[in-house]
């Protein structure tokens, strides 16, 4: 009997189901239309049509979207906020910054709780953790029989400095689980027991408010796996590149708001892993956008706080993605200035592209890409057909008649300034951060990324471009490639001078007890389990802090400072081993195994030159090219294609431009090299 792996990944257009058979070693992938009303739905109807029989598989892995579009869209269940008296509009003055700087009549969006449901009551702890006044429990229970009058089912409990003691604020969870038995409650203290109370109590009312949302989709489709003859855990794929159990979803639903966008990432870092590339930029296109990651001396980048809504941080640790509005549906516009657009408007799944014969008008990427030739009339093996005259007809009124452009010149800039685009943003993330991108390769995927990745390296220098086996569905093969992962912290300010070397490691012992209990709680062998600490320090008069690995033992600390200097100076160019340095925080990332797929190379084809399914007329640089069509399915390792050059395939199209040269490697990728003289 087969031992399957599958993975699921959500998105806004399509959800893609990738599956692996450990016994053959062979991989399949199906696509079927995303549910947005009921991603479930979509998730079964992917289990259906790849004909996969539950009981046979040993792992099933999901990343998803429900998180992260309930943030979007605000569609809450009814929810309060419990906080010491003074501190209800920490959420409503934040950090008082805002995204656009210039702009003074674009204001942040109000806060996930309007100010009529946030309440105050009387406790107090001061910054060393002394209980100033204890939490007055008449009036706390006076508020929990108000919330139930109201109807609320969740409850988020902020209290000022909790994170320096959180007594009170388990004792207000106690009252509250008392008089509303039904209500899910979240506490700042077990949330992100952190110092700044903005980012503490946003994160801890963003996980309150998705708590029943996630929590009820999850137990749904557990269950209907379950149902189906899956007797293993479903893991969820969070935002710090790890993957959760139900039972800790229930916790920490806010983990999950960045679910989606983190599995590409991580299929970015092991196709460049699996390359011999360190170095590489991962650029995910697909209908409506383009995220972009960084793998940086094979690690991902990743941060510390980030946010589905400007002004509203979410404080977990999570891969570092930057998601532009840049994907297939992307409309061409003309604006006020009369200059060229690209997004981030899209034509969305409906009506989508003009091509699409639903209805769109306004140009996009994928009119554009038709119209030059570069997209075949037929999608999806067959399963779409694209209506050529109606992407022209686009292009033309809305772009080339105005520009006073052919057709080809302003589908061709259609192109461009979307490359453009994505270029810049690929700056964003590596030249600003002292990267130079000239040292990176390009892994291009998603749905569209292999037909924009060889300009847009060329627009940035890149030497090189990865096109994975099956680009459209190469994030839900992320989901097949984490572990269970937990991430805990707890603030430790003091010098590293001052500090108790044993008091120390009592605190970090505190942690790794925790995170014990949560991967065996979650059914982790001990032998799979790894625990690994961090420390985060700054120089004395710094308000930011820098996390570096640390080990144990008695030098462990010193040590640690050592690799502070050293990191400061890499990231900052700065280092000053005369000042004295602080500890800020204590951090323990919590690892548990699981099996991953075993992927094998594929023996060379000893054929060099594949022979092509045909030829077309495809645009390039101002010109028409008699360029052949392949089949991926026909490409094996070893063969070579000198742009340009077109290859098709169920998931995605792959343009190889002039004076390029592509190659199949023993993983099936085909390699991209750049050979102009720009180059």
């Amino acid at each position: 009997m087969s031992e399957l792996r599958v993975a699921v990944d959500v998105g806004g257009t399509f959800t893609d189901v990738c599956i692996f058979d450990d016994t053959e070693k062979s991989m399949r992938v199906t696509k079927v239309p995303s549910t947005p009303d009921d991603p479930m739905r979509a998730v079964i109807a992917g289990v259906e049509r790849g004909e996969i029989d539950l009981s046979n598989v040993e792992l099933f892995s999901h990343g998803t979207t429900v998180a992260t579009n309930s943030l979007i869209t605000r569609r809450f269940p009814k929810a309060a906020m419990v906080t010491t008296k003074g501190f209800r509009d920490v959420l409503e003055i934040r950090d008082g910054t805002k995204d656009e700087l210039w702009d003074a009549y674009k204001d942040v969006s109000g806060p996930y709780l309007r100010r009529r449901d946030r309440f105050e009551v009387t406790e107090r702890v001061d910054s060393a953790g002394r209980v100033v006044e204890p939490l007055d429990e008449d009036e706390a229970r006076d508020l929990a029989r108000l919330l139930r009058k109201r109807g609320v089912g969740t409850v988020a409990v902020c209290f000022i400095n909790s994170y320096a003691n959180g007594d009170n604020e388990v004792r207000m969870r106690e009252i509250l689980e008392e008089e509303l038995p039904e209500a899910t409650v979240s506490t700042s203290a077990e949330i992100l027991p952190e110092i700044f109370e903005h980012e503490r109590f946003n994160t801890t009312v963003s996980n309150a408010v998705l708590g029943p949302l996630v929590s009820g989709y999850v137990e749904r489709l557990d269950g209907k796996l379950k149902d189906g003859g899956y007797d293993g855990d479903l893991l969820l794929l969070h935002s710090g590149g790890g993957s959760m159990t139900p039972t800790m979803v229930k916790r920490f639903p806010v983990r999950l708001a960045a679910s989606g966008i983190a599995a590409g990432a991580i299929a970015a870092q092991h196709i460049a892993e699996q390359c011999g590339y360190r170095n590489a930029v991962g650029l995910d296109m697909g209908g409506t956008s383009t995220d972009i990651s960084i793998v940086a001396d094979g690690e991902l980048r990743v941060t510390k706080e980030w946010e589905v809504e400007y002004g509203h941080p979410i404080v977990f640790p999570s891969i570092e993605v930057l998601t532009i509005g840049a994907g297939g549906g992307s409309l061409a516009h003309i604006d006020i200035a009369g200059s060229l657009r690209n997004g981030p408007q899209s034509a969305g799944a409906d009506p989508g592209p003009a091509c699409y014969d639903q209805g769109g008008t306004e140009p996009t990427n994928t009119d554009a890409n038709l119209v030059l030739g570069r997209l075949g009339t037929q999608l999806a093996g067959g399963a779409m057909n694209l209506n050529a005259e109606l992407a022209e007809k686009a292009v033309n009124e809305t772009i080339a008649g105005p520009l006073d452009l052919d057709t080809a010149e302003a589908a061709e800039s259609i192109l461009k300034v979307a490359n453009a685009n994505m270029a810049d943003a690929v700056r964003l993330v590596s030249i600003r951060r002292g990267l130079d991108p000239r040292d990176f390769a390009l892994i291009a995927f998603g749905g569209a990324g292999a037909l924009h990745g060889a300009e847009v390296a060329r627009e940035l220098g890149i030497p090189t471009v990865v096109v994975p086996p099956n680009p459209g569905v190469t994030s839900a093969m992320g989901c097949l490639l984490v572990d269970v992962q937990h991430d805990l912290a707890t603030m430790y300010t003091t010098s590293t001078d001052n500090a108790d070397r044993d008091h120390l490691e009592h605190e970090f012992a505190a942690l790794e007890d925790e995170a014990t209990e949560r991967l065996r709680h979650e059914g982790v062998a001990e032998e799979d389990r790894e625990l690994r600490r961090g420390i985060s320090m700054r120089y004395a008069g710094q308000w930011r802090s820098l996390q570096v690995p640390i080990g144990s033992g008695p030098d462990a600390l010193d040590s640690a400072v050592a690799r502070f200097h050293e990191e400061h100076e890499r990231q900052f160019s700065f280092r000053n081993d005369e000042t004295p340095v602080e500890i800020y925080q204590l951090h323990l990332k919590a690892v548990g195994k699981t099996p991953k797929p075993a992927f094998t190379p594929t023996a060379d084809a000893g054929e060099k030159t594949p022979e092509p399914t045909g030829t077309r007329q495809v645009h390039f640089r101002r010109d028409w090219h008699d360029t052949p069509v392949y089949d991926r399915d026909a490409l094996g390792p070893g063969m070579e294609i000198a742009g340009p050059a077109i290859i098709n395939q169920l998931d995605s199209t792959t343009v190889v431009p002039p004076e390029t040269r592509a190659e199949i490697d023993e993983w099936l990728n085909i390699r991209i090299h750049l050979t102009g003289d720009d180059q």
